[in-house]
């Protein structure tokens, strides 16, 4: 599901909007963001790997389905379900910011819940600033920036700085190409 120019205005728009919802309830996103990793999953699936009720999880399940971000790739019983790929392109009310919002973004939106440093950061920069931070964090596991070189950029402390990226690590693990080897010559060489 990506924005392209020979997509009719109302794709994009029904694109826009499945998406949006997705990043508004936590709920949502984590339920796409798990079927995006495991490929595809039958209800019953989600229930016992997300602990949802049954009807909770049909529930999200449709909604999803009707979004057009799931597809069914298995109309016997049970339904298999699968993620559709995700990569929409914003631009910040301001103009001044475009993000991409990919299922890594998404499952960081969906630890929201779970994980209090991820939420209290939407609650300050927004998904868009999440969106920013999960960049860092990504070039940051590629040893390609330090934290404090992210806070200098974003005018944040420090501390907030290691906290969002400690919480983006394992988004970015399960999402990203990460070269273990990088990784661990820029923390020592940061350490020495």
């Amino acid at each position: 599901m990506s924005r392209t120019s020979n997509r009719a205005d109302g794709d994009i728009v029904r694109d826009f909007l499945s998406v949006a919802d997705l990043l508004a309830e936590p709920q949502l996103a984590k339920l796409y963001a798990y079927l995006a990793r495991e490929g595809e999953a039958t209800v019953q699936n989600v229930m016992d790997d997300l602990e949802l009720a049954q009807g909770t999880a049909y529930s999200y399940v449709n909604r999803l389905v009707d979004a057009g971000v799931l597809t069914v790739t298995d109309d016997e019983q049970p339904r298999r379900y699968a993620a559709r790929e995700i990569d929409l392109t914003v631009t910040t009310a301001a103009g001044d910011r475009e993000y991409t919002i990919t299922p890594a973004l998404i499952d960081a939106v969906g630890r929201r819940e779970t994980n209090a440093d991820i939420d209290t950061y939407i609650d300050r920069h927004g998904v868009a600033g999440l969106a920013t931070a999960l960049t860092y964090a990504t070039a940051r596991e590629r040893g390609e920036v330090t934290h404090r070189l992210m806070a200098e950029d974003l005018d944040i402390s420090p501390l907030a700085t290691e906290m969002i990226l400690q919480a983006l690590r394992p988004v970015v693990h399960e999402h990203c190409e990460i070269d273990a080897d990088v990784r661990h010559d820029t923390e020592e060489g940061a350490n020495g």
